[in-house]
């Protein structure tokens, strides 16, 4: 399945741009990916690494660090902005209710969730690739960094062909880094990656590592691999060894609670202005607001779910009345968009119905008048009631039960054409 989009605040309050990726079933666990040095989101490893632990049935993030991709701020702060950022991570999809218990580094990110995985409670178990065994490996590849210090100002450092500053105090954040004693007090299950023929950082750091480290603790080799992984043989081999490793460490899920379909769960979390998790049935997702507006664009707006709520009760009843009659339609596209009441005018949504197949002109037309019938059209169009409660105490969870109303509505939609003739029940 294609990732969606999962930004979130750091502890600085700036927003940082991810994508999470999830495979065809539930994540039996949830991942916080962190990528190298100067990289972003979009890396060869972060992508690839992301997507193959999806199709082992993780849930994975994967987000730009400050100041790098589509995140806001400043990069090249030091290894103390990058850990904080990976909690901030952990947070915010806890918050979500995807609760973190894995995370996995590559190259500079691996010292980053060494230093960062005491900080997160839910983590159980830390992989890292290729990774430095000490913050200040970084350096000996940025040439004229070890003279920047404290006072001094932004060093100007160009790397794989990219352009960068780093901030003043870079060098001194990294001197101050004991990444050593986080090692031995980690206190979660590690596993260390390496190739023996990396040349970026050599295998001699995954050795420091793995005599610092207590048990549980692993080493895997990764053969003739290259630093960035490029082979994508070797980001798909390091993800299902990790995915086999990870998964003796897990804790069993919490149950997701399935609510009825009389009862969609709105509730804060915390992070940004406008973010919301919303729970319908097992289903569970974030809505926001844009950017502009002061939210994050974690998810879709109230009205972008207005509007998708109306596109998928349109391709739903089209395809129901098709069905039924035997017609050739091969797929329905509904496009929705939403133009903004004004002073003389009300809200009004413009709908585009795509038929693909090998139908007539009277059947596209009578499609498209069922396609007018469709419960949420209706709704939509004839009003509806809100009544609204106010609650001394949050609101229960509650049981799942029949979520047939919407499909009702869809059968009566369908029975318009014949009402004589009522549709047969559902297969």
């Amino acid at each position: 399945m294609p990732g969606v989009r999962f930004d979130f605040e750091n502890s600085a309050g700036r927003r940082l741009s991810g994508v999470l990726e999830t495979g065809a079933s539930t994540p039996r666990a949830y991942v916080v990916f962190a990528h190298c040095f100067t990289c972003d989101k979009r890396s060869h490893a972060a992508v690839r690494i992301s997507r193959a632990l999806a199709d082992e049935g993780f849930g994975v993030l994967r987000f730009d660090f400050t100041g790098l991709g589509e995140s806001e701020g400043d990069f090249g702060a030091g290894l103390s902005s990058d850990v904080t950022d990976v909690v901030s991570a952990v947070e915010a999809m806890n918050v979500a209710g995807h609760e973190v218990q894995v995370l996995v580094g590559h190259s500079f990110g691996g010292a980053a969730v060494l230093a960062a995985a005491g900080q997160c409670s839910t983590v159980r178990a830390v992989a890292v690739v290729n990774a430095p065994a000490s913050a200040e490996h970084v350096l000996r590849h940025i040439e004229g960094a070890e003279s920047s210090g404290e006072g001094a100002g932004p060093v100007p450092v160009e790397i794989a062909g990219r352009r960068f500053e780093l901030g003043a105090g870079f060098v001194a954040d990294l001197a101050q880094q004991n990444q050593a004693e986080r090692i031995a007090h980690l206190k979660r299950a590690l596993l260390i990656l390496h190739a023996p023929r990396d040349e970026v950082v050599g295998i001699d750091n995954a050795t420091e590592i793995f005599v610092a480290a207590r048990h549980p603790k692993s080493f895997v080799s990764l053969h003739d691999a290259d630093h960035l992984l490029t082979a994508k043989t070797d980001s798909d081999y390091a993800a299902a060894v990790i995915a086999a490793w990870a998964a003796r460490y897990l804790t069993a899920p919490a149950a997701v609670p399935e609510i009825s379909s009389e009862a969609v769960r709105v509730e804060e979390t915390g992070a940004g202005k406008f973010q919301v998790a919303v729970q319908a049935g097992p289903a569970r997702f974030l809505a926001d607001e844009p950017v502009d507006v002061g939210g994050l664009d974690s998810g879709p707006s109230p009205y972008d779910l207005l509007g998708a709520a109306l596109g998928a009760c349109t391709a739903m009843t089209c395809r129901l009345y098709a069905d039924r009659k035997g017609w050739p339609l091969d797929k329905v596209s509904v496009e929705v968009t939403h133009e903004a009441r004004t002073a003389t005018t009300k809200d009004r949504f413009v709908r585009e119905v795509g038929l693909e197949g090998d139908l007539d002109a009277d059947q596209r037309a009578r499609i498209i008048e069922i396609a007018e019938k469709c419960p949420i059209h209706r709704t939509l169009t004839e009003g509806a009631e809100v009544v609204t409660h106010a609650r001394a105490e949050p609101a229960p969870t509650l049981e799942a039960s029949d979520r047939g109303d919407h499909f009702a509505g869809m059968e009566e939609a369908c029975a318009d054409d014949d009402p004589a003739a009522p549709c047969p029940q559902q297969a």
